[in-house]
């Protein structure tokens, strides 16, 4: 081997060390579980963890668990069916997404919502680029078991003036239930 081959080979090897300290792996039962919209999120990876470049949530959604209709156009947020179906929401209409179905909500503040309309809990896979979504999530959200849900919080005055205050700190807007129908 020549000295200019041994030298781009040791180059090579120190950045694919370099990069391979930056590897993350996560396992099935790991990151924070969160009770939200009567569903079971779990941040398998936050945007702490990724210099807030992007941030990946498994929602376990029971039958009729789904977030409000809500827009916030600094994210783009995409979801892949894991298991079941759900019934996604927007301003161009409605539609049933069934596992391994694929949603994208791009920039620019699309209203958008999703429902379990079937009798069985769904999971979706959720990325948020940037990250950012997963900080909302842990301050409006309870922690919990991995499979626990919870019932979705009674809509207080209280709880109404805290949401729209998380709103407003995260850049969302979130609209009345049956906005979309």
């Amino acid at each position: 081997m020549s000295l200019t081959n041994g030298l781009k080979s040791k180059n090579i090897q120190q950045n694919l060390i370099s990069m391979g300290s930056n590897i993350k792996i996560i396992n099935k039962n790991e990151g924070e579980y969160l009770g939200i919209a009567g569903g079971n999120y779990r941040i398998i990876i936050s945007g702490e963890q990724t210099s807030g470049n992007y941030a990946v949530i498994e929602m376990t959604v029971p039958p009729g668990g789904g977030p409000p209709p809500h827009a916030h156009p600094d994210i783009q947020e995409m979801f892949h069916v894991l298991e079941g179906e759900v019934e996604f929401k927007t301003e161009n209409g409605k539609q049933i997404v069934s596992k391994d179905g694929f949603v994208n909500i791009p920039l620019g503040g699309a209203i958008h919502c999703f429902k379990n309309t079937s009798e069985k809990p769904a999971r979706l896979l959720c990325t948020v680029v940037p990250a950012g979504l997963e900080n909302l999530f842990q301050e409006i959200g309870t922690p919990v078991l991995p499979g626990q849900t919870l019932p979705i919080p009674e809509l207080t005055e209280e709880r109404k003036a805290f949401l729209k205050e998380m709103d407003l700190k995260y850049n969302q807007q979130t609209y009345p239930i049956g906005f979309l129908d």
